[in-house]
């Protein structure tokens, strides 16, 4: 019987910094959507994922559900891919970026281009 450390983290993956958030235009890098943008919908960090707007269509089949009102048939929506196979979109230079960042004046952080500098944060 194998002995589990005191505070083991059982089975979970850890919390990793994401650089692309929420509302974000991201441009895929690789894969079979290689080019597209797209604005970024879900952020799921604990899988290191994002959920791209019209990137990685994939077909459900479902059942009708009558109480729930839901109609069967084959829907399409967007499946999550790896945050390494995009890039964040500069609002003002309007190029693929790496992430950087900065200290405003008043001590917060925030993000950066790492391109032209200009504040990727609202």
């Amino acid at each position: 019987m194998a002995l589990r450390k005191i505070g083991a983290d059982r089975g979970r993956r850890p919390v990793v910094k994401m650089t692309v958030r929420k509302g974000d235009t991201v441009v895929v890098i690789s894969g079979k959507d290689r080019g597209k943008r797209g604005k970024v919908l879900r952020v799921l960090p604990r899988e290191e994922r994002v959920v791209v707007e019209g990137v990685n269509i994939v077909k459900r089949h479902t059942k009708p559900n009558p109480p729930k009102v839901m109609q069967g048939g084959i829907i399409e929506q967007e499946a999550p891919i790896h945050r390494s196979n995009v890039m964040v979109v500069c609002r003002s230079c309007g190029e693929p970026t790496r992430v950087g960042k900065a200290i405003l004046e008043d001590g917060t952080r925030a993000r950066k281009c790492r391109k032209c500098g200009e504040i990727l944060d609202r």
